[in-house]
């Protein structure tokens, strides 16, 4: 290349800038042997969607394996002693193969649960489970066992909770047996025998 010059035009200055120009290198972004993994994590809703896709195809190929065909009774007054009855051909119902086949799938798992010695009842899924209050004492809200507020504070001689001093005040006021009766009424009172 020539030396840069004022004799120089316009195309030789840009090719030299062109050439000293770092940012006009490609650089891509990812190395090009790159894949992606084959193992892919899925949400609920894919898991749902692939289960119900699934089902779908076995009840598909129950539908057409013979399972769902009706039995016609079998009578010589149908058939006129013939093993196969004329005339009286019935298309195959497919809600009825449908229940059937949705019967069948659910006493077998109860079967399935009952020979591991579960517990009756239906097996815990992402759209059933329930569970209980807890009772873990972080978890439990205290109220005042006078007047029903939020209970901060809790008096160490009668052990009622209560919520500010005047029902402190109260609650010192109060004879013995009413303060039995509270804590009876919250079932922390003790019973000695």
């Amino acid at each position: 290349m020539a030396p840069l010059t004022t004799a120089s035009d316009d195309k030789t200055h840009q090719a030299l800038l062109d050439k000293l120009d770092i940012y006009a290198i490609p650089k891509p972004f990812r190395n090009p042997h790159w894949k992606p993994p084959q193992r892919r994590n899925k949400n609920v809703k894919q898991i749902i969607a692939d289960a119900s896709r699934k089902e779908a195809s076995v009840m598909a190929t129950q539908n057409n394996s013979g399972v769902s065909t009706p039995v016609l009774p079998h009578s010589e007054a149908l058939t006129g002693g013939a093993s196969t009855p004329i005339g009286h051909h019935q298309p195959p119902n497919i809600a009825q193969a449908a229940r059937n086949l949705s019967t069948l799938v659910l006493e077998k798992n109860s079967r399935a649960a009952m020979g591991l010695g579960a517990v009756n009842g239906p097996a815990a899924t992402y759209t059933n489970i329930e569970s209980a209050p807890s009772f873990h004492p972080s978890s439990q809200r205290r109220y005042c066992d006078i007047t029903g507020l939020p209970a901060p504070y809790t008096d160490p001689k009668s052990r009622l909770r209560y919520h500010n001093k005047e029902t402190f005040g109260s609650i010192r006021t109060m004879p013995q047996n009413v303060t039995e009766g509270y804590l009876a009424a919250r079932g922390a009172h003790t019973v000695l025998k």
